[in-house]
């Protein structure tokens, strides 16, 4: 069935807005009344060391929050949220009404004059310190242990937290919820994992992220990372991170014709490419190389909604690692939810419209801890 142009259009938009979400798209602020919510700063993290070895002076860690902090008698902060973005993303890219709209407004399950959002630029993303401000290739390899440092750095030096109630994080925001909870398992009441696996990234999810990295460094044009244009080999990678990020489904009925799947792709590429610069793209996908949260799981205490979706090629359910991890960890509850027209496969992340009564259950029943 091929659906009329207007609900091809909302669907495309509703699905271009996952996917910039899951992928760390760019987004317009036109017609966006969360596009200037909130307010933004930076802390500047002195002496910052690194699992490499390498340090900085002064680490720039962006961030926006909604809300302010309440703390009870004993001067512990309650009502903290800390949202963590994907690959490529920012703290900014949740501010959207697909998101926002359905999680932070008055009377909703995060409603922003009740908690505290925290939505930091994680290293090297946004308008954090990263590679593309001037250092390149010489920028620290970061990984996620360094990242989830220099969170635990901003809540609790600059920003006076002492305690979450809620660590939120999509795809490697997903990830870093995992890290947080056996580095950290009395820091926060409870865990919102969704879209990744609790352990080493390895097979096919682990081959895509090679292969688009070999697609930069193999190209003559990057020179080692001082290129003076971005090197042609971006765009094929920005394609394997949109075949991976994005779901059949929604793409055949965002674009039924030859000519509308044309579009779309080469319009998405023209964006991201104006958007993305190659030694940012290589240092976020490395990051990745040595998280595995598998040997420390016995470590997280504290009760996690853990949920993907069955049209993820980065996390596909047929591998059962999902459900075989979520079992070692007793208070953790694992949901995949099915293949439906709303679901927009490593995209559904960002999609409370889906997943939100689940969360509502899940906050309803979270104890504090």
């Amino acid at each position: 069935m091929t659906l009329p142009y207007a609900s091809r259009a909302a669907l495309l938009t509703t699905g271009l807005l996952a996917l910039a979400a899951a992928t760390g798209a760019p987004l317009s602020a036109q017609g966006n009344p969360w596009a200037r919510a909130g307010t933004e700063r930076d802390a500047l993290l002195r002496d910052v060391r690194f699992a490499s070895g390498e340090r900085l002076d002064t680490l720039r860690l962006h961030y926006t929050t909604l809300g302010r902090p309440e703390t009870d008698a004993s001067g512990t902060v309650r009502n903290a949220v800390l949202i963590l973005h994907g690959t490529g993303g920012s703290g900014r890219g949740f501010l959207t009404p697909s998101y926002a709209g359905e999680l932070f407004g008055p009377g909703q399950l995060l409603d922003s004059s009740r908690h505290y959002i925290i939505l930091p630029d994680n290293i090297g993303h946004g308008s954090s310190s990263k590679p593309s401000d001037g250092l390149r290739a010489a920028f620290p390899r970061y990984t996620y242990d360094d990242m989830v440092a220099a969170q635990h750095r901003l809540l609790t030096e600059v920003l006076g937290v002492n305690h979450l109630r809620l660590v939120m994080g999509t795809s490697m925001g997903c990830m870093h919820a995992w890290v947080w909870g056996y580095t950290h398992p009395g820091f926060m009441d409870g865990l919102a994992p969704f879209a990744c696996l609790p352990t080493a990234i390895a097979g096919r999810n682990r081959m895509f992220r090679t292969m688009a990295m070999d697609a930069i460094r193999t190209d003559p044009a990057w020179q080692g990372g001082r290129y003076a244009a971005q090197p042609p080999g971006l765009r094929t990678a920005l394609m394997m991170l949109y075949l991976m990020g994005s779901a059949p489904l929604v793409q055949q009925a965002q674009a039924p014709t030859r000519d509308e799947a044309d579009r779309v792709i080469r319009a998405y590429l023209d964006v991201r490419m104006r958007a993305t610069d190659a030694n940012d793209f290589l240092y976020q996908f490395d990051s990745s190389r040595d998280y595995d949260p598998s040997p420390h799981l016995a470590r997280i205490t504290a009760p996690a909604l853990f949920v993907n979706s069955a049209d993820d090629e980065l996390n596909p359910p047929e591998l059962g690692i999902a459900e075989r991890l979520a079992a070692q960890m007793p208070t953790t509850r694992f949901v995949l939810l099915p293949i439906t027209p709303e679901t927009r496969g490593h995209g559904t992340h960002s999609l409370p419209t889906v997943w939100g009564g689940l969360l509502r259950d899940f906050l309803a029943g979270l104890p504090r801890r």
